[in-house]
């Protein structure tokens, strides 16, 4: 059983701690060791007494060469602690407050550290991310692969300022908090996991498929690649579709940033009904839905409503030679 319920119900109930697995932790980490030497790396949501993040890093303290690891979690109606490890011995220092990452003590903690690294509640991801904008630190952090669509987050990877890391858009098992009524299987300790769909790394840390293009081979035909019926982009449904050609405007699936080179792409905007779409320059048109007609100004082809598309243009389009610069 997966736990896509358990998803929604941390939504409305504001409890949606999911604990990382040690194996996923090494799998992602294990890309970005160029980054780590001589840094402090502050794990903000993680409980050094059982947090996999903690563990994994203090195990490979002489693969990565870090100076030094710090870790504070949250005590909901209590009072938490500081752990620091600088490879030899661990010390504890009890904190004032129950170590939400919001607060002024660990915000006081984060001005000292170098980067990141943690799995922040999926509900305060956006509170997460613009706190690290703030401080300017560099991250390596798990979230839902929805919070590509949040405004404020598409806006930092837009910019290049966030991107997706090496492992995205995986169904995950996380260890689920002991609240939670459905899960997928029970260790002999009684711990409860469940498998998490549409999950992804993100970070500001350069790692080797970033700057990997997409090989494409298809050229651009208006038969295959319908224009949107409110704004001036063609509609291409995969990745891998993409017109090496094609020199305007194309929306491609949110899935596209994990493989997207900046170097080969340029992002333009995020096409989605309300404020995106207004802000794109989108009109609205008629979508055909169960109750009758209705007006989006959202991602349409043939009055069909799309989900959430990323518009991209070529930086070197392929020269072929059919043109595509005229409105087909």
């Amino acid at each position: 059983m997966t736990t896509k319920a358990n998803l929604l119900a941390a939504r409305i109930n504001k409890n949606d701690e999911f604990y990382t697995s040690y194996n996923d932790i090494e799998k992602e980490l294990i890309k970005y060791k160029q980054h780590f030497k001589d840094k402090i790396i502050y794990c903000n949501c993680d409980d050094p007494t059982w947090s996999q993040f903690y563990t994994y890093l203090k195990n490979a303290f002489e693969h990565y060469k870090y100076s030094k690891l710090v870790t504070t979690h949250y005590v909901a109606g209590g009072v938490s602690f500081m752990r620091e490890f600088n490879g030899s011995q661990e010390i504890d220092t009890q904190l004032t407050g129950d170590g939400d990452f919001r607060s002024e003590e660990c915000k006081a903690i984060l001005d000292q550290v170098d980067i990141v690294i943690t799995n922040p509640p999926f509900s305060l991801f956006r509170e997460f991310v613009a706190l690290l904008q703030e401080k300017q630190k560099q991250f390596l952090i798990i979230g839902n692969n929805n919070a590509i669509t949040y405004k404020d987050c598409f806006k930092l990877i837009k910019d290049n300022k966030m991107w997706l890391g090496v492992n995205n858009n995986k169904t995950m098992e996380f260890r689920l908090h002991n609240s939670y009524l459905k899960w997928s299987r029970m260790d002999t300790q009684g711990n409860k996991y469940g498998n998490v769909p549409s999950i992804s790394w993100f970070t500001n840390l350069t790692h080797n498929k970033r700057n990997q293009p997409i090989d494409l081979y298809k050229n651009y035909s208006p038969t295959e690649y319908p224009k949107y019926d409110n704004y001036d982009a063609i509609e291409v449904s995969k990745t891998i579709n993409i017109p090496q050609d094609y020199t305007r405007m194309m929306g491609v699936p949110i899935t596209f940033l994990d493989k997207y080179c900046p170097t080969q792409f340029e992002i333009i905007g995020s096409f989605n009904g309300g404020i995106q779409g207004e802000e794109l320059g989108a009109i609205k048109s008629e979508i055909i839905q169960k109750e009758g007609l209705k007006l989006w100004n959202g991602p349409i082809v043939n009055k069909k409503a799309l989900y959430f598309r990323v518009i991209i243009k070529h930086k070197n389009p392929v020269t072929t030679q059919v043109s595509n610069q005229a409105s087909e």
